[in-house]
């Protein structure tokens, strides 16, 4: 697999010089509203003081921590703020194989490809245990996999692509597994808003010194542009502290610092939002997949329906998921998705579809018509 040159840039690339109406369901960007204390949080920093314009603290702004931490259970020093999810899965990755003493990367198949990329842009080995036909990954299957060798293993819950969700005894084995081989898990859980079986377990929750947690507000709160992420490492005063220490100076060599007007419309979003609004959006998205599932089924498609995240998978007859038939979808379709050769070889013969645009429903109809 290629996973050295920027796959969903070629797909958008294509999609934009076409010679006609394109819905784009290859990207992850929602369509809807950010919260309205987000937007009432930047209007009100601009009339801040001068003071409030210079950097930030490196880890974030403390107030939001410390809502990062009360949601996770955690204590306020372990969590660190980020540039998106990003760099917080960068900086655990790089962590766990300076960490511990294997070389080698694990992750699912398929799998959203920037691991996959970071991991080879690391000079990682990298392995791949596939998922079922359920989207799931096995833990007997990573176990299996697994060996002294392992350093990290990535898992993604909600996921992306496959839209399986991971509940505590899936989570807890993972965990195990990492514990077992002296390796890292990074429990990456950006779309953990977007569970629609009820499912979901952090991988904290089972009070693990070998398991960093990643997540950002980029999908959450509909602003993809703001890249405010953040980690929550082992304690530093644990057995694997020294990652929480190496992350911070990285970090800081890095970035010096994030964005303190996107961290403090954040914190004030977090601060006025209520439950309604992460429902609202579930809502909004079943509706989307129950459309989009039934015109799939018209198409006669085999498909993956997601329990979470805002990806379908989908495999037509005779069609597989190459890039050629990308680009012959787009022009022939008007419906722009990915390949699924992008995320790996088990599922080569699919697409991915982002159910991210508010034409969910003439994209649907366009495809069922193609395939009848």
């Amino acid at each position: 697999m290629d996973y050295e040159t920027p796959q969903f840039f070629r797909v958008i690339q294509y999609a934009q010089q076409a010679d006609r109406d394109v819905i784009d369901m290859v990207s992850g960007s929602p369509d809807w509203d950010p919260p309205a204390g987000l937007c009432d949080g930047l209007r009100d920093y601009a009339d801040l003081d001068a003071a409030d314009y210079q950097y930030p603290p490196s880890v974030g702004l403390a107030e939001l921590r410390a809502r990062i931490a009360a949601r996770r259970g955690v204590d306020r020093s372990r969590v660190l703020v980020t540039n998106g999810t990003g760099e917080a899965n960068h900086l655990a990755m790089v962590g766990g194989l300076e960490q511990f003493s294997g070389e080698e990367v694990l992750l699912t198949d398929p799998v959203y490809p920037y691991y996959a990329g970071r991991a080879n842009f690391l000079d990682a080995d990298v392995g791949f245990v596939p998922v079922e036909a359920n989207g799931r990954l096995d833990p007997e299957q990573l176990r299996e996999r697994a060996s002294d060798e392992t350093a990290v293993i990535v898992v993604n819950s909600p996921n992306n692509p496959t839209g399986a969700v991971y509940d505590a005894d899936a989570m807890a084995a993972f965990v195990a597994i990492a514990e077992e081989h002296d390796a890292l898990l990074v429990s990456d859980e950006v779309y953990d808003h977007f569970d629609y079986t009820g499912r979901f377990t952090s991988a904290l929750d089972c009070g693990s010194d070998h398991v960093v947690a990643t997540n950002a507000f980029s999908k959450s709160m509909a602003i993809t542009g703001f890249r405010v992420g953040y980690a929550v490492f082992p304690p530093e005063d644990g057995p694997t502290g020294d990652l929480l220490d190496r992350a911070r100076t990285r970090h800081m060599l890095t970035n010096v610092t994030g964005s303190r007007p996107a961290q403090y419309a954040v914190l004030r979003a977090l601060q006025t939002t209520g439950p309604e609004y992460y429902a609202d959006v579930r809502a909004r998205l079943t509706d989307r997949i129950d459309t989009f599932c039934d015109a799939l089924d018209d198409a006669g498609a085999a498909y993956t329906r997601p329990d979470g995240g805002f990806y379908v998978m989908a495999r037509f007859e005779d069609y597989p998921g190459s890039f050629e038939h990308v680009y012959e979808l787009i022009d022939e379709t008007g419906v722009a998705g990915m390949p699924g050769e992008a995320f790996g070889d088990s599922r080569s013969k699919w697409f991915r579809f982002a159910l991210v645009t508010p034409r969910v429903d003439e994209a649907a109809k366009r495809l069922a018509d193609f395939f009848a």
